[in-house]
């Protein structure tokens, strides 16, 4: 397991410059309890992990940490995130006049995986065995599909509630979750394995998804 990013030690925060101080120190503490909720769950297990153990591992009551989260796997939903949410604003960089394999291509081979992409692949490795994170991952991908939609109907110059757009979606949000689990499946034990190999990953899923249902 790798170091997971807390409060303490060598955090890695993705805000947004037009937040407000309190919604960046808000982002910043749903972040560090994630950190250090990875880090419990995979030290001694999800069912003995309490949300008081998190709590006070980020040096925070129950209370507030209650307040931001629901259940103590909910905690990681954060770190979760965090591949999806650096997948759209790539999209949003995504040229009319070019294919998506293409873009897609060309985007990572030219930029960099966000930097806890390691402790986020060890993070959805734990969601094939613990059905409670499995929720939460399944969770991240119901929260990224309205997102997907806006930006196919944007590029489409279509509505986001369009049903043939709904069904893109829906088909990316897919692609993107079954090239994030298969990465993290076949490079458990090679953590050196990045760019290269999660983008070959993600191109399977993509054509494979770009070839419909051929049955």
């Amino acid at each position: 397991m790798r170091e997971a990013p807390t409060a303490g030690r060598g955090r890695t925060v993705r805000t947004d410059a037009g937040l407000s101080l309190a919604e960046r120190r808000k982002a910043e503490l749903r972040f560090a309890i994630a950190g250090e909720a990875v880090r419990l769950f995979a030290s001694q297990g999800v069912t003995a992990t309490t949300g008081e153990q998190i709590a006070q591992a980020v040096g925070v009551s129950s209370r507030t940490l209650w307040r931001h989260f629901p259940s103590k796997e909910s905690c990681v939903l954060p770190l979760l995130s965090v591949g999806l949410e650096f997948t759209v604003d790539r999209l949003r960089q995504w040229p009319t006049d070019v294919s998506l394999l293409d873009f897609v291509t060309r985007s990572l081979r030219v930029g960099e995986l966000p930097a806890e992409t390691p402790v986020i692949l060890d993070l959805i490795r734990m969601t094939s065995t613990d059905p409670a994170l499995h929720a939460v991952w399944l969770q991240a991908h119901d929260d990224a599909l309205p997102v997907l939609g806006q930006l196919l109907a944007q590029r489409s110059g279509g509505s986001p509630d369009d049903l043939r757009i709904k069904v893109h979606a829906a088909t990316l949000n897919g692609a993107l979750r079954a090239a994030s689990e298969d990465f993290a499946r076949r490079y458990a034990d090679d953590p050196e394995a990045s760019g290269s190999e999660i983008l070959a990953c993600l191109l399977a899923a993509l054509r494979a998804a770009c070839e419909g249902l051929p049955y």
